[in-house]
């Protein structure tokens, strides 16, 4: 009788957290997946198509003007022709200009990563006083435009007889890459449990060989998606290029694409061949990182 009785028992058990109703959270997301999922495709599509055109025309634009022949009025780049880019490569010094962007922006990928990866896991895994009052101070950084810092720079630099040399631009844009590139490797190191080092203490490990073999494999992403950040900005700055280097064989890609515009004319076959050639190594690289990019920046920004 009593067995009869304890599997009833059991029987109302299960049936009762069977019966039992999902979590809001759930039912939410289910209804908007349904919501999702009822939405005509081309509702999507289109304006994600638009966008695209939109985006890409300007492309488009820029290498037509590159490949076809000067005077044309073409809306497609035939016959082609790689004049324009013979003549901004070797004639207009473009050669040494992709050359110095290279530098400077591999530079800033490594400086920018091992500073940052060194402040992040301080952040991630000390406590002291300041620490708030420390990042809060990174966020307000982020709010200074670079051009107010001009000044002071080009005196510290003119002191330090670094003018006209590219290590002057690597600083700078290493500066104003850290607080950024901190708080997103910081983000990510907390999502690391503190467990795995421990581990690899009682195994014997100092803290910096805990590190190296079990939590830098796991930020990967946080690191790619850092560097890779850090080397576009660096490619792409125009003013830090500009004010700190004057002779024309340290000169970076963007400022040598101000060259291209004259004060009574614009070669408009060579300024959009420069900007191929600018713009090819930056497409290189996010096809080549698009996943681990989008990977670093959304565990990078959760919040520990």
């Amino acid at each position: 009788m009593s067995v009869v009785l304890t599997e009833k028992r059991g029987t109302a058990q299960r049936t009762a957290s069977h019966s039992t109703p999902p979590p809001p959270s759930s039912r939410r997301r289910a209804a908007r997946e349904r919501a999702f999922d009822d939405v005509p495709r081309w509702q999507i599509y289109l304006p994600l198509g638009l966008y695209l055109l939109f985006t890409l025309i300007p492309f488009y634009w820029m290498l037509l003007f590159a490949v076809r022949p000067a005077g044309s009025t073409s809306l497609v780049p035939w016959p082609m022709t790689g004049v324009h880019f013979s003549k901004v490569w070797n004639e207009r010094s473009f050669a040494v200009f992709f050359q110095n962007s290279m530098i400077v922006g591999v530079a800033t990928l490594i400086a920018t990563t091992v500073v940052a990866l060194a402040g992040g896991y301080a952040l991630a895994r000390f406590d002291f006083k300041i620490k708030g009052a420390f990042m809060l101070a990174l966020l307000c950084s982020q709010f200074i435009p670079g051009a107010l810092m001009l000044v002071p720079l080009f005196e510290i630099f003119r002191n330090l007889q670094m003018i006209n040399s590219l290590g002057s631009v690597v600083i700078a844009e290493t500066v104003f890459q850290l607080p950024l590139s901190i708080i997103l490797i910081s983000g990510f190191i907390k999502n690391v449990p503190v467990s795995l080092e421990e581990a690899a203490w009682v195994d014997g490990c100092s803290r910096f060989t805990a590190f190296r073999t079990v939590v830098l494999p796991l930020l990967r992403p946080g690191l790619i998606a850092v560097g890779s950040f850090a080397f576009v900005h660096s490619w792409n700055h125009f003013l830090f290029a500009l004010m700190f280097l004057s002779e024309q064989d340290k000169q970076t890609i963007p400022v040598g694409l101000n060259t291209l515009i004259g004060a009574d004319s614009v070669d408009l076959g060579a300024l959009a061949a420069g900007g191929v050639i600018a713009a090819v190594p930056v497409v290189i690289v996010f096809a080549f990182i698009q996943k681990w990019l989008i990977t670093g920046f959304s565990a990078g920004a959760v919040k520990g």
